[in-house]
């Protein structure tokens, strides 16, 4: 996945020693004692940097008889910027929310529910139990008018405790109560 090489390639760069390696290398190609020489480091500290910045393509090697040059892969540098830009142009911000938010969900969703889909406990952090009732609220249909005693048979499979869980939907905006009569909300009132 391209979002997994670009958190990859930043992860990477988020350390200043690399960055050091980096901006050195920018100049010409270097062996490992020439780049431990210049950023007073031990070889065992570079090897492992540059084991790191190879890793992610950032760094490429070219041996030279019995001596490993490393010089910088621009290519892949300028390729990693372009494709943050491009994010970027894309209402990124909106786009990489909707990632993360959608990456966390599934998380919440996994560690709170069993395989079979029963909810092992109402999470206490308010996020998650949003993310938790949002899951269970999607399985309802929309437009539909729901009997209490109906809403409550639903919620029994996913947990006992239906009267918390319904009291849930209402407080969080997920459905609307009239007459004992339970309907969906609009998901734009639900709460976030």
């Amino acid at each position: 996945m391209q979002l997994d090489r670009i958190v990859s390639f930043y992860k990477t760069m988020g350390d200043p020693t690399r960055i050091r390696i980096t901006v050195l290398l920018s100049s010409g190609p270097l062996h490992g004692q020439a780049i431990a020489g210049k950023l007073g480091l031990t070889p065992p500290t570079i090897t492992h940097h540059l084991k790191k910045l190879r890793e992610v393509g950032i760094v490429k090697e070219r041996r030279d008889k019995n001596t490993i040059y490393f010089y910088l892969n621009e290519s892949m540098i300028k390729q990693q910027a372009q494709v943050l830009s491009q994010l970027l142009e894309k209402r990124g911000e909106e786009q990489v929310k909707m990632v993360d938010t959608s990456i966390e969900k599934q998380k919440v969703i996994n560690n709170f529910f069993t395989k079979e889909g029963k909810l092992k406990s109402i999470p206490a952090q308010r996020k998650k139990k949003l993310y938790v009732f949002e899951h269970i609220v999607k399985g309802l249909e929309k437009g539909r008018k729901y009997e209490e005693k109906e809403l409550n048979e639903y919620i029994k499979k996913f947990h006992e405790d239906f009267a918390t869980i319904r009291r849930e939907f209402i407080i969080n905006h997920y459905m609307f109560r009239e007459n004992s009569i339970y309907e969906l909300n609009p998901e734009e009132m639900w709460a976030k």
